[in-house]
C-alpha cells in the first residue's frame, strides 16, 4: 500500500487520537508497536548511475546493491570496457521510461533516500544483481546474495570478466586492468577448474 500525503496525514491524526485515548485510559503506548506509513516516492526516473536514480529532484540509492562507479573500467574477453556506464545503461533499460515506485527504507550519509524501487512490480535492485551489473551490498543488507550467486554462476554482466568490487574501487584499488593495491582484490568471473 502506498503512503500518499493524505494517507500519511490521516495516519498521524489517528495516531494522535489513539495516543490520547490510551493516555486517558492509563495505558502506556509504545510508538514502535504502532504501524508506520513509509514514504513512497513515485514518478519518472533519471538515471544517475547503476545504483542511483532521481525522481522529482530527489536522489535515491537502491537498497542493498552496489554497482560500478561511472568512471570505473572492467575487463571482458581481454578488453577493457566502461562497466560503470554499462551498469547505468542496464538500469535505464530495466526502467524503460516507465513509472518507478520507491519505498524508502533509510537515508544514507549523503542525505539520499535509500529505497527498494520497483517498476511494474519488479524489484530493480534484484534485477540489477541478477543481470550481473550490480553486487549484493552485504555491508548493509543480505537481500540479494542469492541473486548475486546466480549471476556469478551464470557469468552474467560483470561476472563475464574481471572487475574490482565498487566498494574497493572507491577505496582506491583501481581498475580490473591494474594490479590490485594493498589488500585489494580483483574479482574474476568465470574461473576454470585450473584456476584461470
Amino acid at each position: 500500500m502506498f503512503c500518499t500525503p493524505r494517507r500519511a496525514a490521516r495516519f498521524r491524526a489517528g495516531l494522535l487520537v489513539r495516543a490520547a485515548l490510551a493516555l486517558a485510559s492509563g495505558i502506556v503506548v509504545y510508538a514502535d508497536a504502532l504501524p508506520a506509513c513509509a514514504e513512497t516516492i513515485t514518478g519518472r526516473a533519471s538515471i544517475i548511475d547503476g545504483d542511483t536514480l532521481e525522481i522529482h529532484g530527489q536522489r535515491i540509492r537502491l537498497h542493498g546493491i552496489d554497482a560500478p562507479e561511472n568512471g570505473q573500467s572492467c575487463e571482458a574477453g581481454g578488453s577493457p570496457y566502461r562497466c560503470g556506464r554499462r551498469a547505468a545503461l542496464a538500469l535505464d533499460d530495466l526502467i524503460a521510461g516507465r513509472t518507478v515506485a520507491c519505498e524508502r527504507t533509510d537515508t544514507d550519509r549523503y542525505g539520499r533516500a535509500v529505497a527498494i524501487c520497483t517498476v511494474a512490480g519488479a524489484d530493480l535492485g534484484r534485477r540489477m544483481v541478477e543481470a550481473g551489473w550490480a553486487l549484493a551490498y552485504r555491508k548493509y543488507a543480505a537481500d540479494y546474495i542469492d541473486a548475486e550467486d546466480g549471476a556469478r554462476a551464470g557469468g552474467a554482466g560483470l561476472w563475464a570478466g574481471t572487475f574490482v568490487a565498487p566498494w574497493d574501487y572507491r577505496a582506491g584499488v583501481g581498475s580490473a586492468s591494474e594490479p590490485a593495491a594493498s589488500g585489494g582484490c580483483v574479482i574474476k568471473g568465470n574461473i576454470s577448474s585450473s584456476g584461470e
